[in-house]
């Protein structure tokens, strides 16, 4: 019986998770197509603006993240429970944006009086990022060559 209650759970939890990260997906999606076509109908007027919003939905998904950590502490008045943390925390803002996590872990480090290792996994992310970005491009361009050239 319990083997059948843990694997309930298990399965209660991928669900949430699941759920959630259905929605951050289909509401980042939104987000972009709209930017787009909002870009594309009048570029004179907003072309400044083109990629901006994915900066926009990393720093909501970072506020969104930063409340349901803070809603769901044990200190709270009135904490969120686990499953809505997995919906949320996890699914939603999982896949609206991988940066809220990022953000919260700086927030926590700062927190903890730990600037200089917040400065570093600053800096290990942003600049990491961008390096292994500018290392997948190069690698993809190289098999593509590759694969032309036969």
């Amino acid at each position: 019986m319990a083997t059948g209650f843990v694997a309930a759970v298990l399965a209660s939890d991928a669900t949430a998770v699941a759920t959630g990260a259905v929605l951050g997906a289909l509401s980042r999606y939104e987000i972009g197509k709209k930017a787009t076509q909002t870009i594309a109908a009048d570029p004179k007027r907003w072309g400044h603006l083109t990629g901006w919003h994915t900066a926009g939905i990393n720093v909501v998904g970072s506020f969104f993240l930063g409340g349901i950590m803070s809603a769901s502490s044990a200190s709270a008045s009135n904490p969120i429970n686990d499953r809505r943390k997995l919906l949320w925390g996890v699914g939603f803002c999982g896949s609206f944006t991988t940066f809220s996590t990022f953000s919260v872990d700086v927030m926590t480090m700062l927190g903890k009086g730990q600037a200089t290792r917040a400065f570093s996994y600053v800096l290990a992310n942003n600049v990491g990022g961008i390096c292994a970005a500018f290392a997948g491009h190069m690698m993809a361009r190289r098999i593509i060559k590759g694969l032309a050239t036969k």
